[in-house]
């Protein structure tokens, strides 16, 4: 059992009704899943099994929750009382399930762990690279810089020239377009000044 001291401090530090709530569902999990590990997400216990989140617990003011991360899937759709969690609002452990029943909706919850496809990547492409007119000019007239500029990456790239087409005032595009070659002739990225903080 990989237990995380930072969840034996959030016990702790939880109402007298919900203590013994969170002990039980630790214990259960770890009795189901020997190979979880504990860890906080978002604030809240939480328990990791081959690299994913296995389920998740939480304790408020009059009540507790236990999540199971892929919990739809494990128990259907039905959440009890509009309560985060498949088990609704916890105020005991007599409103949880009994231990065996608990361990099976883990050891299904075990079971579909890394079983979720990759989601395919939906974010459209950048489209092509913009240089403007007065930078292409600049660059032409200064040959380390354009050499520079083009060994860098697209990224670094894209970084320069959003930064002169930003500029609301002619004078401001003007002194970037400088300051852009000059920095790129000595062989400098546009975040240069903070590339060693």
């Amino acid at each position: 059992m990989k237990r995380d001291q930072r969840i034996d401090d959030y016990i702790g530090r939880q109402a007298d009704f919900a203590r013994p709530i969170l002990e039980h569902l630790r214990e259960r999990v770890h009795s189901a899943c020997p190979d979880a590990e504990e860890t906080l997400k978002w604030g809240m216990p939480s328990f990791m099994y081959k690299g994913e989140i296995l389920a998740g617990m939480a304790a408020f003011k009059a009540h507790a929750s236990f999540s199971l991360w892929r919990g739809k899937e494990v128990v259907g759709d039905e959440a009890r009382d509009g309560a985060m969690g498949q088990f609704g609002r916890l105020q005991s452990i007599e409103d949880l399930p009994p231990p065996e029943a608990l361990d099976a909706l883990i050891l299904k919850a075990m079971s579909l762990a890394g079983t979720r496809a990759k989601r395919p990547r939906t974010a459209a492409p950048k489209p092509p690279l913009q240089v403007p007119p007065d930078l292409e000019a600049a660059l032409a007239e200064n040959p380390a810089a354009a050499a520079t500029f083009e060994a860098f990456p697209p990224s670094c790239r894209r970084e320069y020239v959003d930064w002169i087409v930003e500029a609301k005032r002619p004078e401001t595009r003007a002194r970037r377009v400088a300051e852009a070659v000059a920095w790129m002739a000595e062989g400098k990225r546009r975040d240069w000044k903070y590339a060693k903080c």
